[in-house]
């Protein structure tokens, strides 16, 4: 995880949410931006609040592992 106390320019980050969110109710999913470097993560419903933020090469061995919990 990259410990940082800004995103950035959040603006100009294309937020996207997993295709496994609940359709039923939107505001129950994270959203996901990947910037040179950084692959950035947010609460759908809080979207100026806190956000994580990941090197490339962790988060893929996340969303490896993530499929099978």
């Amino acid at each position: 995880m990259i410990s940082q106390t800004s995103a950035g320019d959040a603006s100009r980050l294309e937020w996207f949410k997993s295709s496994y969110s609940d359709s039923s109710n939107s505001n129950e999913c994270v959203e996901v931006a990947s910037a040179p470097g950084t692959v950035h993560v947010r609460d759908s419903k809080d979207l100026p609040g806190p956000r994580l933020g990941f090197a490339p090469a962790v988060w893929t061995d996340f969303v490896t592992y993530a499929p099978s919990i």
